[in-house]
């Protein structure tokens, strides 16, 4: 099952494992359990630590198999074979079964161990969601810490079925007690703050009692980090407060434009950006979603307020938040978001096998989806507002060479429908003609853009008409102290090379601005 580097790779991993190691299969004479025999057998046989029984008469999912330590209770569990990118998560909970530590913070790591009560999650995961892994690592390390926790993952694309009866139609969606607990990226750090409720209090008073910064960034995307590591080597106080360390970029699969790397993908990317970060001396607070801008009067210090109730005052402020997908803004979409209205054809694709989908965009975004999802689906329908698609020439060469895909243009979807649990199709009306049109579809993936994170910033900082902050050459906007960088500003081409370059700009602009002013913090 596994080649023989992943089997080094894997064996120098294991040689951490302190204690021993009790794998479980359920399986059935089907071909993924033969699979999965082959890739458990194959670990087992890198360490003299990992045993592996084997069970056919169980009620278990088939296949699947446990992993437990002898004489602990954990409830670890994998409905499925976790390759793709789940094999880094079977990776980590072979080790951490096995007694070795884990990188997360100590404060959070005793958070786990003092939930009380009962916790079943099972998530499911698609094998090509670049989402998923964050939300099982950190449930099958709950599993590991707290008896009271157990945890399944479950390969969607495997247990049709169970997807179908318990109707997930996007990817991760994980369930608490047979009961909807959340969907879409969620880190260890979030999911305990969902059980712990006094959480959120405790940290909104720990940060509203830190000092003032002399810059603090509010963004932790590409430009975000960048601007986080050029104010931290100039010496002065820096902060960075982000909802989710990585922003957009977590959601991007394949990069393949930044320079001097050839190819990476979205998440490892992050990681590699808070790497650096966390190399210098910045004080990162996540789970922070920003819901105001105070401007400091002269001499004074501006306040960030956070949806938790925190409150972080800083002699200047670079706004880095971003962007998120562009909603279409008709009937349907919201309320069947995540019940087939999706954003994310690599997430959630392979829970459409089979199925009739349409994909709302003609530029690169959409085209590209289109591509994928054909190799998924039963047909793609894909539907472009203007006269032509956008896309670049090569895409939409390939595009078209595909036997199972539609595309239509001068199409203005006006309403997504379904059954009341369900999208089961979608009305557009022909631009040219003006007819209306209705498809039969299960699956409608949006990808039109889009639209800057600055709710937030009305009435303080002057917008754009596209919402986007207005910052002039040096970064600087409408308020003075007060910058901005990346996605959420005028400044053309969305490239994460770009909001590199941005939020670079952005702290050399605030620490000429600190240096020039009689700012507190620096006194």
């Amino acid at each position: 099952m596994l080649d023989a580097a992943l089997k080094t790779q894997l064996k120098s991993y294991l040689e951490k494992v302190e204690h021993p190691i009790d794998i479980v299969a359920s399986v059935d004479e089907g071909d993924k359990s033969q699979e999965l025999l082959a890739l458990l057998n194959d670990i087992a046989e890198l360490s003299a630590r990992i045993t592996l029984s084997v069970r056919r008469d169980d009620a278990e999912r088939k296949p699947s198999f446990s992993l437990n330590r002898p004489g602990a209770q954990i409830g670890l569990r994998f409905a499925g074979l976790p390759m793709g990118h789940e094999f880094t998560s079977l990776v980590l909970a072979l080790l951490q079964v096995g007694g070795h530590p884990s990188k997360a913070a100590a404060e959070v790591i005793e958070q786990v161990k003092g939930l009380e009560g009962d916790y079943l999650f099972e998530t499911f995961f698609s094998l090509s969601c670049q989402n998923c892994p964050d939300v099982v690592q950190a449930l099958n390390l709950m599993a590991v810490l707290n008896p009271n926790i157990r945890h399944v993952a479950i390969d969607g694309a495997l247990f049709q079925a169970e997807v179908e009866q318990r109707q997930v139609m996007a990817v991760p969606t994980i369930f608490l007690n047979g009961q909807a607990f959340g969907q879409g990226r969620m880190g260890l750090e979030e999911i305990v703050a969902k059980l712990d409720t006094g959480a959120v209090k405790r940290e909104a008073a720990k940060l509203s009692a830190k000092a003032p910064y002399d810059v603090l960034i509010v963004g932790g995307g590409p430009a975000g980090a960048a601007a986080a590591i050029y104010a931290a080597r100039k010496g002065i106080r820096t902060g960075l407060a982000a909802e989710r360390f990585g922003g957009q970029v977590l959601d991007t699969l394949a990069i393949e434009n930044f320079i001097s790397v050839k190819e990476t993908d979205g998440p490892k990317f992050a990681v590699a950006l808070e790497e650096h970060v966390k190399a210098y001396d910045v004080d990162i607070m996540n789970l922070q979603r920003a819901e105001a801008l105070v401007p400091g009067q002269p001499g004074e210090p501006s306040e960030v307020h956070f949806a938790g109730g925190a409150v972080l005052k800083a002699s200047t402020v670079i706004i880095a938040t971003g962007a998120r997908w562009r909603d279409m803004n008709v009937p349907g979409e919201q309320q069947y978001r995540t019940k087939g209205v999706t954003y994310c054809p690599h997430c959630d694709g392979p829970l459409f096998k089979g199925k009739r989908v349409a994909v709302i965009g003609g530029g690169n975004s959409g085209v590209e989806a289109a591509i994928d999802l054909a190799g998924v689906v039963a047909h793609v329908t894909l539907l472009e507002f203007a006269a032509e698609l956008r896309a670049d020439a090569v895409l939409q060469r390939k595009l078209h060479s595909l036997p199972n895909v539609k595309v239509i243009t001068q199409a203005q979807t006006t309403e997504v429908t379904g059954d009341g649990h369900k999208v089961n199709g979608l009305t557009y009306t022909d631009r040219a003609s003006g007819e209306v049109h209705q498809l039969a579809l299960e699956g409608v993936f949006v990808q039109i853009g889009l639209l800057p994170n600055t709710d937030w910033l009305k009435g303080t900082v002057e917008l754009s008409r596209h919402g986007e902050v207005i910052v002039d050459a040096r970064g600087q906007t409408s308020v003075p102290g007060v910058f901005a960088a990346g996605d959420v500003t005028t400044v053309p081409y969305k490239q994460i090379v770009i909001a590199l370059g941005e939020g670079s700009k952005a702290a050399l602009s605030a620490f000429d601005h600190l240096i020039r002013s009689t700012a507190p913090a620096l006194a």
